[in-house]
């Protein structure tokens, strides 16, 4: 599917965006990408979400990262993490044990509506890049839904959909378990070990392994490859 946190389409979604004088407004004002962009031009922001678990109606958002990929080039100066306040009783749980946000340390943090303010201007024309996005996409839309009471239209690509495509044995193999993980996808592109679960060196490592999975699509394609063939 190439269109998420859609359920209307992406115009109508954009267009009720629009006319929020706000940065999600702006976003939505600039459109989102051609699928016909190539992969060489085309602006992705790699992101990643810390939580409390896995369902955006009953878990909490914890912490956003993200870093910005404009064609073969991660843009460091643009990287940002930021941790979001949940809402007022809930707790941080035993998903501490997991991402090691305490709830000290999101209390800090800034609303929900802040938040996506945030992701909204550095998304601006960009396309979301995520490992696994609907985890992404189902957050983010449920903190846009509470700030704003409307959906997020996104342009999606997604390296786990990547990989999958990429497994040998074609589509009809289903993956062993564990084996579209962000980490094992890595390991077969000889990419480093990073520490996992915190959300902005898991972005980072998403837009790493998206621009192997790149070089190796490019590789001796014979025509371009664009944002259609990349969309998850």
């Amino acid at each position: 599917m190439a269109w998420l946190g859609l359920r209307r389409g992406p115009e109508k979604a954009l267009g009720r965006l629009a006319g929020v004088a706000s940065p999600v407004g702006e976003f939505a004002r600039a459109g989102l990408p051609s699928g016909a962009t190539a992969a060489s031009a085309l602006r992705l922001l790699a992101v990643d979400v810390e939580t409390t678990g896995f369902d955006p109606a009953r878990d909490q958002l914890l912490s956003i990262g993200f870093v910005p990929v404009d064609g073969h080039t991660i843009r460091l100066e643009g990287a940002r993490r930021i941790h979001v306040r949940p809402k007022a009783g809930a707790e941080v749980g035993v998903s501490a044990t997991i991402h090691g946000l305490t709830d000290d340390l999101v209390a800090a943090g800034v609303s929900a509506r802040e938040a996506v303010d945030a992701l909204a201007t550095a998304l601006t024309g960009r396309v979301l890049l995520a490992h696994h996005a609907p985890i992404e996409v189902g957050f983010l839309g449920a903190a846009c839904r509470t700030a704003y009471g409307l959906e997020l239209p996104l342009r999606t690509v997604d390296t786990m959909e990547l990989a999958r495509r990429a497994l040998p044995g074609g589509w009809q193999r289903e993956p062993q378990p564990g084996e579209l993980r962000l980490w094992t996808v890595r390991e077969r592109f000889g990419l480093p070990t990073y520490a996992a679960h915190d959300a902005l060196q898991d972005a980072l490592a998403c837009a790493e392994l998206y621009l192997a999975q790149l070089a190796e699509l490019e590789h001796g394609a014979a025509k371009a490859v664009t944002l259609d063939r990349l969309a998850s």
